[in-house]
């Protein structure tokens, strides 16, 4: 379906290049387009300026290489950056004439960009500050089954399917074999009453001696248990489409947010081991409902996907005088073989 949303050759996504940052501009700036995948720019950060983005020193457009040089001459209309180092990349940008905004806090006055756009957990506010619950993702009912058609043969498993995402340890949350073991023996409690089938995967901080665990653990329960590209290609899209129920480690704010946006209860194990904002954002997602803690029960119970992506973009659009935003048919340019970004918020 045709709409008014802003062309995509008018808007470019900049990140430093991790996953979790580059996935959220290019979420952001994907719905800004009403679906059409507009221009990327990973960019290059260099010394001085890695150091003390998003601060602005003398000779910055040379902060970050010669494809962000060719931007700096010729701006887009719009920018869409996350991240610290995007933060200095949006900020000459709007220099240069484009509407810049910002995902994330810049840790420096909002002021120097056209739009920020925070989780409600980091508590920043201000007249141009717009504030999203979780992270920005390109997951809604489109992609969920694009997911679905890329990994079919999940549809053969024994229901209910119960997806496993784990992260790994962080400096808000603890997770590692031994939390892993705990949950592992609430899943056995469930698995033994409803039987169905287990779809696991593993994330990029997931330590090591938790993968060889994983090695041979559920061998004798249908599904997939992916460690590592030795595996294949990752399943986590397929996990999300195929899911009857989720089951999170605690530690991923992306993660959590992602699992959140299926229509798939959720069940996140021992949230009082978090601390710090990523607390703020799971006691937000209780009190809403959208999440339960990881019981022995895992029974199932009514959901309302949780996708802020649209919601940001509409608030967006608005507060730099785009045009209107209107409904798409679900389309965000995005793959759904793209794993999530396991980076906390």
């Amino acid at each position: 379906m045709q709409n008014n949303s802003l062309d995509s050759t008018q808007i470019c996504a900049v990140s430093d290049g991790r996953a979790g940052n580059d996935r959220q501009a290019l979420a952001l700036a994907t719905a800004l387009t009403g679906g059409a995948a507009p221009r990327v720019v990973r960019l290059r950060p260099r010394l001085p300026w890695r150091l003390l983005s998003p601060r602005r020193l003398a000779g910055a457009a040379h902060a970050f290489g010669p494809e962000f040089a060719a931007l700096l001459a010729a701006p887009p209309a719009v920018v869409v950056g996350c991240g610290r180092q995007a933060a200095l990349a949006t900020r000459l940008l709007r220099e240069r004439g484009a509407k810049a905004v910002q995902i994330l806090d810049p840790r420096i006055d909002p002021a120097h960009w056209d739009v920020v756009v925070v989780p409600e957990h980091d508590r920043l506010r201000g007249a141009n500050v717009v504030s999203v619950l979780g992270s920005l993702h390109p997951i809604d009912d489109a992609w969920l089954a694009r997911a679905r058609a890329a990994f079919p043969d999940f549809d053969r498993l024994p229901r209910p399917r119960t997806a496993v995402l784990l992260g790994g340890r962080t400096r808000h949350a603890r997770f590692d074999r031994m939390g892993f073991e705990v949950l592992a023996s609430k899943l056995e409690v469930a698995l033994a009453r409803d039987g169905g089938s287990v779809l696991l995967t593993t994330s990029r901080r997931t330590p090591k001696e938790l993968r060889d665990v994983l090695a041979h653990r559920y061998d004798d329960t249908p599904g997939t248990v992916w460690r590592s590209e030795k595996d294949g290609p990752n399943p986590y899209a397929g996990l999300l489409g195929w899911a009857d129920r989720i089951v999170c480690s605690p530690d991923s704010v992306n993660m959590i947010t992602e699992a959140c946006a299926t229509r798939a209860p959720v069940f996140v194990f021992d949230p009082d081991r978090v601390r710090g904002r990523p607390r703020r954002f799971l006691d937000a997602l209780l009190a809403r409902g959208r999440i339960r803690a990881m019981d022995g029960a895992l029974e199932s119970f009514a959901v309302e996907p949780l996708r802020e992506s649209a919601r940001a973009a509409a608030m967006v659009a608005a507060r730099l005088g785009l045009p209107p935003m209107t409904a798409d048919d679900g389309r965000d340019g995005a793959s759904p073989s793209d794993q999530a970004s396991d980076q906390p918020s």
